[in-house]
């Protein structure tokens, strides 16, 4: 994390919060407390920004200056808002064709994910506000500046948001090795949403039942997953290969 992209001490923080500033997320101390940090957490909790209570001896790896028990990270892009994007996509006359990261955590997977997306001409990339990799320089690295190009929809609860989709008349399509039907067998040439899941577990349980359509990518030789950029760039470029056959 370069120095621009890290705020320390409650009252830089207030400001960069009240300036408008797309906050990535806070550390915050366990326990702090006093007539700034009353403020602090009021914005936080009226902007929906993601915090993180830890202790001292965490924020002290971060930096040894008199940060006041607050560190706040700033994101490298601004998050755009999913109900703005979607009605957008719909008036150009195009079919959605959106990526869901479903605890993606280490920041080259998501980079890597964001570039091959670019270029897959995917219209956005949703992630949850907690639980996902921070875009950071080395996302943005990793992603060969493709991050800057792509939108990315930081929301507070998935659930809801696919909830939002299917209500849209969105499909929504689940990469899962507990699938039994192969990622190519399926038609991509509709309004969709292709969820990833995290490099630990997978696909939560809860989006798995909401999806509509559940694939898999067959392997043949003994290891038993894909990574999950890897896996990203087989499906995503599944869909543009049937639209391009269908130009």
């Amino acid at each position: 994390m370069t120095k621009e992209n890290l705020i320390f001490g409650i009252r830089p923080v207030i400001e960069a919060i009240k300036a408008g500033k797309e906050i990535d997320r806070v550390l915050m101390q366990n326990g702090l407390k006093s007539e700034n940090s009353w403020e602090l957490k009021k914005l936080i909790a009226e902007l929906n920004i993601p915090v993180q209570y830890v202790p001292i001896d965490k924020l002290n790896r971060v930096t040894f200056k008199n940060h006041q028990g607050v560190i706040c990270y700033i994101s490298e892009v601004a998050y755009q808002p999913l109900e703005n994007i979607l009605p957008m996509i719909f008036e150009k006359g195009e079919n959605p064709f959106l990526l869901i990261c479903d605890r993606i955590t280490d920041v080259r997977n998501f980079g890597a994910i964001a570039r091959t997306a670019e270029c897959a001409g995917v219209h956005a990339i949703i992630i949850p506000s907690k639980g996902a990799a921070r875009i950071n320089a080395d996302t943005v690295k990793t992603s060969a500046g493709a991050i800057y190009k792509i939108p990315v929809c930081r929301e507070d609860n998935l659930k809801n948001t696919i909830d939002f989709l299917k209500e849209s008349g969105i499909e929504i399509i689940a990469c899962t090795e507990k699938a039994t039907v192969p990622y190519h067998s399926i038609d991509y040439n509709k309004p969709i949403a292709i969820i990833m899941g995290s490099e630990e577990d997978g696909i939560s349980q809860e989006y798995l039942k909401k999806s509509d359509k559940t694939i898999l990518i067959p392997l043949q030789g003994e290891t038993e997953s894909l990574n999950v950029s890897v896996a990203a760039g087989i499906i995503l470029f599944e869909a543009v290969k049937q639209k391009l056959n269908t130009i």
